[in-house]
């Protein structure tokens, strides 16, 4: 069989496997994965559509009858009627964070309250979204159930950047246009949070990111925050993997030349790989239209690459994914966290075993933490990285209006040095860059049940 035909059938397949992905795992739907740069896209929507504090339903897939009456009852100032139509809604799905986040809005109903958004790629990442929205929930719970941030409960409006930069950036002039706002949680992509963070900065408003990685928001301005590590924590470990555990000099990087995350990941590896003694011997642009796989394969081993690396970003993981099945486990393979994804075990299988990833955090990596038995009995079943440091992200915010409870109190709250907040993946605190300073955690692909797929991403200790 020729290598055209070849690589024509693992592509097929591919596409095929894809397409019957789509049903009804929910626990899996949460392992993770990074931007998909929809820059190119434009929108059409008001910013009235992006955005509800529950009296508009945004996640629409699979929305219960009793959710669309609730949002209903909430524009309608009803509350004691959407608060039953929303506690009959989750039993119904408990999983469902819009819900659970208009149920707390709504027994809060007209009385004073502190106010935060978060910024979700709906439509373009519903997954993720659903995500870092469960996050915001929990932490949004805990936080009222407990009575308040200083007696006063924390409302959450939802909003919608559907991971579009332009959206983002109109999506933050509307945040940051309603003085109520004191602080925003989001974005998901590090392209459409550095897109929103310009108009944060200029406006004053807080803004923490949870997912976005890229080395170019650090420092970007004294308003943005995040508490995901950078890019430069993930391509260290990564590259002090390739040359200290597995004693290899030689890679082979495949990454998303369109995408900040790919890049800067890409950047901060090879610096620190060619910065060791090592080399890199050839770079492949997943996002090229002329990207071949097995090409791509057979060239890094005719440049005697040791290893492929791949930094694939979210638009791209469908040909990093065919990189894993052309390699057939002939090299060892390390990527980012944007392969911390389902399809990466139920694709890839058995060509992903030892695979090494870099993600901010795993829930088997801390047995004493409080926060993902919380988790598992609030959503009925275990939750990703993304959620954790949505929960973070709050808590964040949580803690600095307890200092002073409005924007530019919250901005110094986070920027003293004597800051200190609690989350799900240990102490909460910036660094002067607005970066949180906290290692990453890799894990390897084994054979395992906990997916359902037949193979798992465990911790590596």
């Amino acid at each position: 069989m020729s290598q055209k035909n070849e690589t024509g059938i693992l592509l097929l397949s591919l596409l095929i496997t894809i397409g019957l992905i789509g049903g009804g795992w929910w626990w899996f739907q949460q392992q993770e994965n990074l931007p998909f740069n929809s820059s190119n896209n434009t929108s059409t929507s008001s910013s009235d559509d992006l955005l509800s504090p529950g009296n508009r339903v945004l996640i629409t897939q699979n929305a219960t009858p009793e959710k669309q009456a609730a949002t209903a009852a909430i524009a309608n100032n009803n509350y004691a009627e959407a608060i039953s139509q929303l506690e009959a809604s989750l039993k119904k799905q408990r999983n469902d964070p819009e819900a659970l986040i208009y149920l707390n809005n709504a027994r809060i109903g007209t009385q004073k309250a502190y106010t935060i958004a978060v910024a979700v790629p709906i439509d373009a990442e519903t997954n993720a979204a659903q995500e870092i929205l469960r996050g915001v929930a929990q932490a949004q719970t805990e936080i009222n159930n407990a009575g308040g941030i200083k007696s006063v409960p924390l409302k959450v409006i939802i909003s919608s950047d559907r991971n579009n930069l332009d959206t983002a950036q109109l999506l933050a002039q509307t945040l940051a246009q309603n003085p109520e706002i004191l602080g925003v949680v989001g974005h998901f992509s590090s392209d459409t949070t550095l897109a929103a963070s310009q108009v944060y900065q200029k406006a004053g408003l807080v803004m923490i990111s949870p997912t976005s990685t890229s080395v170019d928001l650090s420092g970007v301005g004294n308003y943005i925050f995040r508490t995901v590590p950078s890019d430069r924590f993930a391509g260290n470990a990564l590259a002090q993997y390739l040359l200290q555990q597995l004693k290899l000099q030689q890679a082979a990087v495949f990454y998303n030349s369109a995408s900040s995350y790919s890049n800067s990941l890409k950047n901060i590896f090879t610096t620190d790989i060619f910065a060791q003694g090592g080399d890199i011997v050839g770079e492949f642009d997943l996002g090229s239209n002329s990207f071949n796989a097995a090409d791509a394969v057979r060239q890094a081993q005719q440049q005697k690459a040791q290893a492929l690396v791949l930094l694939a970003n979210s638009a791209t993981l469908d040909p990093a994914l065919l990189v894993i099945q052309v390699n057939n486990r002939q090299l060892p393979l390390l990527g980012g966290d944007s392969l911390y994804k389902p399809q990466t075990l139920q694709i890839a299988g058995s060509n992903a075993v030892d695979l090494i990833l870099a993600v901010p955090w795993h829930i088997l990596a801390d047995p004493n933490s409080s926060f993902p038995q919380t988790a598992t009995r609030l959503w009925g079943g275990e939750v990703n990285w993304r959620t954790a440091l949505a929960y973070d992200a709050t808590q964040a915010l949580i803690a600095g209006l307890e200092r002073n409870p409005t924007r530019q109190g919250l901005q110094q709250a986070l920027s003293a040095k004597d800051f200190v907040a609690n989350g799900a993946s240990g102490k909460i605190r910036f660094l002067p860059s607005g970066d949180r300073n906290q290692a990453v955690q890799l894990v390897k692909v084994v054979k395992g049940n906990r997916s359902g797929f037949g193979y798992d991403f465990v911790p590596l200790r």
